[in-house]
């Protein structure tokens, strides 16, 4: 299989990456970036890319499944049109491309509580992503509600780092209805993903937390 990534710098997206490098079924793994990787594989093909210019690149979103794993903060981001383009506008213009070179399989990492009419700004824009994509035909949409992820950022987040331990003591008391709030592993974030890409299912769906906890479990 041939998979497109954008978004491979970030927490999910380095996981990703460096699964699929390792994953047999996967031959080659396009990565549309800004700036030159820090990693090197025979299967990686590195594809610079000015995403204000997204329609120039169409060539390169091609293959099995595109893996979108874009996403930025206010603390990264202080512009509120930045934060937009990044997380609205990049990924719903990569998701048509996408579309119009026949990629069957379209993956997204969205938000626990993303919805359009959120008060939250940024559930908000999670939730008019979620929308916009799903309505693009493609084989099938995946659409991924991860709770606080864990694992190693290249970036400080002392407020992030802190919720994860309180997370973590909270964890095991969060049952039932609750449980898809539970904190997550970039890595079977990641593993789920590629299970399920490796499915080939026909529709539209989501996944919250638990469920995503749960594929990667039988993995």
């Amino acid at each position: 299989m041939i998979a497109v990534i954008i978004g491979s710098s970030g927490l999910v997206g380095q996981s990703l990456l460096n699964q699929l490098c390792n994953h047999k079924d996967f031959t080659e793994i396009v990565v549309l970036v800004r700036k030159p990787l820090t990693i090197q594989h025979p299967k990686i093909k590195e594809i610079i890319v000015d995403f204000e210019h997204l329609d120039q690149y169409k060539q390169y979103v091609k293959g099995d499944v595109v893996f979108s794993c874009l996403g930025t903060t206010k603390a990264k981001s202080t512009d509120s049109r930045i934060y937009y383009k990044v997380d609205y506008e990049y990924p719903v213009k990569i998701a048509w491309l996408a579309a119009e070179n026949k990629v069957p399989q379209f993956h997204i990492v969205s938000s626990i509580g993303a919805k359009e009419k959120s008060s939250n700004a940024y559930l908000k824009i999670k939730g008019e992503t979620e929308i916009n994509i799903s309505v693009i035909k493609f084989q099938s949409t995946h659409i991924y509600r991860p709770s606080i992820l864990d694992g190693h950022r290249n970036e400080s987040r002392p407020l992030e780092n802190l919720g994860l331990i309180m997370m973590k003591i909270i964890n095991p008391f969060l049952l039932g209805g609750v449980r898809k709030y539970r904190s997550i592993k970039a890595s079977d974030l990641a593993k789920a993903m590629i299970t399920q890409s490796l499915k080939h299912l026909n529709g539209t769906f989501y996944y919250e937390s638990d469920e995503i906890q749960r594929i990667a479990d039988q993995v």
